[in-house]
């Protein structure tokens, strides 16, 4: 089961994870993506910091953005991945593929130099 919290900081779209995403719960993160789209932010953080585990299909949801991120200059910051979240993204070479800072204030510094 998933949380999300959503706030807005100087200027870019906080979303906080906080559990789990699986299948079910990726419909969530999907929405909460495309709302922050929706309502027009140009740069969005993704706190994973209390992310304890994320599936293939969570991370497919990420995928799924980087065409329209590129095309419409969005940038999006991943941050604060535990060990085993942040393993999950390397197999995978989703490191490569999307943005990750260790922590807010790295991603800040990363979504201002994109």
């Amino acid at each position: 089961m998933i949380h999300i919290k959503r706030l807005q900081e100087d200027g870019a779209d906080v979303i906080a994870l906080v559990g789990e995403i699986d299948a079910s719960s990726s419909i969530e993160l999907d929405l909460a993506i495309a709302k922050s789209v929706g309502e027009g932010f140009s740069k969005i953080l993704v706190d994973c910091s209390a992310l304890e585990y994320i599936s293939s299909a969570g991370l497919g949801v990420f995928m799924s953005y980087i065409e329209e991120f590129k095309d419409r200059n969005i940038k999006m910051v991943l941050f604060g991945m535990s060990d085993k979240v942040a393993n999950t993204f390397s197999i995978l070479g989703l490191n490569e593929l999307l943005h990750i800072g260790k922590d807010k204030v790295q991603a800040k510094q990363i979504v201002n130099e994109l």
